[in-house]
């Protein structure tokens, strides 16, 4: 087993990110550097393992509020890593593959990753990635402090926002948190069609176009958990939630 390494913010600007606590799994040094130096750079603690048991000890022993998991590593991969960490305490988790393939994905959100990459990647993109989720974990602890919220119901689908639960036919529906504020911010404006940008403004607070990729990837995920027929594609605009007379 290879050792860890911690990277420090140094003397870098204070940033939204200040003193959170991210574990970069990632057996390629030149692309775990990278990663490293640009999180660094957000003004996060970053911290390194190379290999499946580095990276469960580190989880436990640094307590992580983020990884960063490639799919891929020695001793055992990143799938029975996120296993065993989910398994001690419930942390997002941001996962790498090498593939553009459906089934990693699949597997990844089901084992409890919160979001995933597909090689190669913008260090620009995976920064903003990061952010995101702990936006969305901050959320997500204050509405189980606050009372409860109203349900949203649209037929047989209910979104409860305080407890960000969905389900379908009264059973229960694991959404990643991007997953939920995309089909929030959908059902917000139910049958009218948001573009690509205002979904990458709302959700990912991007304030340009160049992560549509990454919204069509989403909605994708999103149709095969809820139902494809619940959103509609309008071709070369973006995406509307349909109503139950409409579906």
């Amino acid at each position: 087993m290879e050792q860890t390494h911690t990277t420090h913010t140094g003397g870098a600007a204070a940033t939204p990110g200040a003193q959170r606590r991210v574990l970069v799994v990632e057996d390629d040094r030149t692309i775990a550097d990278a990663i490293t130096a640009r999180l660094r750079a957000e003004g996060f603690q970053v911290q390194a393992a190379y290999d499946g048991p580095a990276a469960v000890a580190s989880a436990e022993s640094w307590q992580p509020e983020l990884l960063v998991l490639d799919v891929m590593l020695p001793g055992f991969d990143g799938l029975e890593v996120c296993r065993r960490v989910q398994a001690q305490r419930p942390v997002p988790v941001l996962m790498l593959t090498a593939r553009d393939d459906e089934t990693d994905m699949l597997v990844g959100l089901g084992v409890g990753a919160d979001d995933y990459m597909t090689k190669p990647f913008s260090m620009r993109e995976l920064a903003a990635r990061v952010h995101v989720l702990l936006r969305r974990v901050e959320r997500a602890t204050l509405a189980a402090h606050t009372p409860r919220g109203a349900t949203l119901r649209l037929g047989d689908l209910e979104i409860d926002h305080a407890q960000r639960r969905v389900r379908v036919q009264a059973e229960d529906v694991h959404l990643t948190p991007t997953e939920f504020d995309l089909l929030v911010c959908l059902a917000g404006t139910p049958r009218a069609v948001l573009s690509r940008e205002q979904l990458l403004a709302e959700v990912w607070d991007w304030a340009d176009a160049s992560g549509t990729r990454t919204v069509d990837s989403h909605i994708k995920a999103l149709r095969r958990k809820i139902g494809a027929e619940r959103i509609r594609t309008v071709h070369g605009v973006g995406y509307a939630l349909e109503t139950p007379a409409q579906a």
